[in-house]
């Protein structure tokens, strides 16, 4: 009797929760480490208590101090590593792996140096054995969105980093997963070509309806590109508050980082991590 009270329970969450793309449901991560004095284990809690809903075509970002758990959430939500209790779930299913359903896009490239531009972007069309005219044709579309016409045959080493942070999306995008998940992707580039890539993205993103969640360093970076910043907090990682940004879209750089919005959310978001850096200092001190 009992398991069938609790089956028709999940069954009410799930139909409560159906109109969210993703569905983060208490999840916790507890690493062994070893201890400060190196007498053997402890437990590091990175990740506690963590409850997101995101509805589909929704663009998040997430933003905190370094070790609040922002990239440890990402690798749960890509399947990569799981929780120590809780659930992640997308379209009513629970993640339990990798799938091709979630697109990852790294600071790093991640780009196969002895492949061309079109080569690294059939690469998960090759998984999904799409046929290679097909492949080809998809490949030319993506190349065509991100801007990188006339460089299909270059090598990575021939690319600046922007374009290869090009290459990285059009190939997230090309076997067209539900989910992008983005982590830091513009840390490594110059502060021009970082504006220039979030308007791009921020393009692509209205042309194809895309759910994102994109860890950031940057307040700015998190409040021009999102719907809603989830500000974190970190011993341990647990979300602080979630900032709704109400900036019309589309937006470009110039024009919304001088409004009256943009300022209160950048401040408001500093306000909270200024004041867990202030408090760690001070617990520092006594």
């Amino acid at each position: 009797m009992s398991k069938v009270i609790e089956k028709s329970k999940q069954e009410s969450v799930n139909l409560k929760d159906k109109q969210y793309k993703i569905v983060v449901d208490n999840i916790r991560k507890v690493y062994d480490v070893r201890s400060q004095n190196g007498q053997g284990n402890e437990k590091f809690i990175a990740v506690d208590n963590f409850n997101l809903k995101v509805r589909k075509g929704e663009f998040i970002t997430v933003v905190g101090p370094s070790g609040c758990g922002k990239s440890t959430f990402l690798d749960i939500l890509a399947g990569l590593s799981k929780p120590t209790s809780g659930n992640v779930y997308i379209d009513g299913k629970l993640i339990t792996g990798p799938a091709l359903d979630r697109g990852i896009i790294l600071q790093g490239y991640a780009l196969f140096p002895w492949r061309t531009v079109e080569k690294n972007i059939e690469f998960g069309l090759e998984i999904k054995k799409i046929p290679k005219e097909e492949r080809k044709k998809i490949s030319e579309k993506f190349i065509d969105l991100v801007g990188l016409k006339g460089f299909e045959n270059r090598y990575p080493h021939e690319l600046s980093g922007g374009m290869k942070q090009r290459v990285a999306i059009a190939r997230a995008l090309a076997y067209d997963p539900e989910v992008l998940l983005m982590d830091e992707p513009f840390a490594a580039v110059d502060a021009q070509t970082r504006e220039s890539l979030q308007e791009e993205l921020l393009n692509i993103w209205e042309k194809t309806n895309k759910t994102i969640v994109f860890i950031t360093h940057s307040i700015e970076e998190a409040v021009f590109l999102a719907d809603r910043v989830v500000v974190m907090a970190t011993n341990p990682g647990r979300i602080k508050e979630i900032i709704n940004v109400k900036l019309p879209r589309p937006r470009i750089n110039s024009q919304i980082r001088t409004s009256q919005e943009f300022n209160s959310n950048r401040n408001r978001i500093w306000e909270l991590l200024h004041g867990d850096a202030d408090k760690r200092q001070a617990e520092v001190s006594v």
